[in-house]
């Protein structure tokens, strides 16, 4: 079975959108269909003019003028319509687009962001990634926020966007400050350790061991979702955990992989490169079910822990963004993430490809804000 899952998530908004995209013709297409019309009736005009001064002959010829005219009309407009988008994207072959990622370079965050812009690079005429790091996600995504609302910086967005406001330490980013383009993928946390610690070999060695002594436990911000993860498994079994919070989840990882700190919760996709080589174990994932790529490790809830908790990544843009600039961007990213390259990329790399459009995605954040508000007040861990 792919590792890759790929879920296109419709429902009745989608379809309703779809159709608005669908009729939408831009106001520059609309200038253009104005002049052309224009273009017509003058000829139509010549024509009769001629028809008087020259006779039939030259009626013939711009008769047939006009009709090669209407023609070239229709297969434009049928172009249009076979494409099944009905939005023009051809402006953005002569703009520049940023990413930012909202963390440290090569991190998940950061490597599904650059796969999907390389994807994407033949849509604008150049597109580059940022990385914006800082305050477990909020400065990178205060700057995608406050940012010229273009369509020209687009930002990564995450599940931080809910967990930083939800823990009050969002630095007054909100998630209302975005338009939703789309939700591109989605993760579940995955409990990590260094293979050569001999002390874990499975979740109730490690629980076990954390009950009695404090467990270092690296995440990718305060407020981020690791942090929750891990916070969420302390609570349900009485483990004690240190949190060490760092920028993204790759400063995470190297300190794991240098033996600086004792285990992390991230993403499987983060680490699998290191399971795979030997150097780092996973014991236990929290998601429903295991997952296929790897199926020998246990869910938490397998083990009695009962904690499901993940992420998820999309893309943003400032929130007084037209919609219409937000369309044709759905229409440009959504083609890449179903590339070849994108979906070969996301198998390779143990990501899960999951895509909501936008309406969708505002909903799931909007959701999600108040489960980890919730979560949050039961953990204790809100900021005053």
């Amino acid at each position: 079975m792919s590792v890759c899952n790929y879920i296109i998530k419709k429902n009745r908004k989608r379809s309703k959108k779809w159709e608005e995209i669908q009729k939408k013709i831009s106001k520059k297409e609309r200038l253009v269909m104005k002049k052309r019309v224009l273009s017509l009736a003058l000829a139509a005009a010549m024509a009769a003019s001629l028809t008087a001064c020259s006779g039939n002959s030259t009626t013939t010829e711009t008769t047939a003028a006009v009709e090669e005219t209407k023609a070239a009309e229709n297969a434009n407009t049928e172009s249009k319509e076979a494409d099944g988008s009905g939005v023009d994207v051809s402006d953005w072959k002569n703009k520049t687009v940023t990413c930012i990622v909202p963390y440290d370079a090569g991190g998940g965050t950061d490597t599904v962001m650059r796969a999907l812009a390389d994807a994407a690079k033949g849509s604008f005429k150049n597109i580059s990634v940022e990385n914006r790091s800082g305050g477990g996600g909020a400065t990178g995504m205060l700057a995608g926020a406050n940012a010229t609302a273009d369509g020209t910086t687009v930002t990564m967005i995450t599940v931080e966007l809910a967990t930083l406001e939800a823990m009050g330490t969002n630095a007054g980013l909100t998630y209302s400050m975005f338009k939703p383009i789309m939700m591109v993928n989605s993760a579940c946390a995955a409990i990590t350790v260094n293979a050569k610690d001999d002390r874990f070999n499975t979740i109730e060695d490690f629980i076990n061991y954390a009950k009695e002594n404090e467990v270092s436990m690296g995440n990718s911000g305060n407020g981020a979702i690791w942090h929750l993860a891990a916070a969420g498994l302390a609570k349900e079994t009485g483990a004690k955990f240190k949190h060490v919070a760092y920028d993204g989840a790759a400063g995470a990882i190297t300190d794991l992989l240098g033996e600086h700190i004792d285990a992390v919760a991230v993403s499987y996709a983060e680490v699998a490169n290191y399971v795979e080589s030997g150097d780092l174990k996973v014991l236990a994932v929290m998601n429903d079910k295991r997952l296929d790529t790897i199926p020998d490790v246990p869910t938490c809830k397998e083990a009695g822990y009962n904690v499901v908790l993940g992420t998820w990544r999309g893309l943003g843009v400032p929130a007084g963004t037209p919609d219409e600039v937000v369309d044709q961007l759905y229409q440009i990213f959504s083609d890449a993430a179903q590339s070849d390259a994108f979906v070969d990329f996301m198998n390779k790399s143990n990501n899960v490809i999951d895509i909501m459009d936008g309406p969708s995605f505002e909903d799931r954040i909007i959701a999600d804000l108040e489960t980890y508000k919730t979560l949050v007040t039961d953990l204790g861990l809100k900021i005053q």
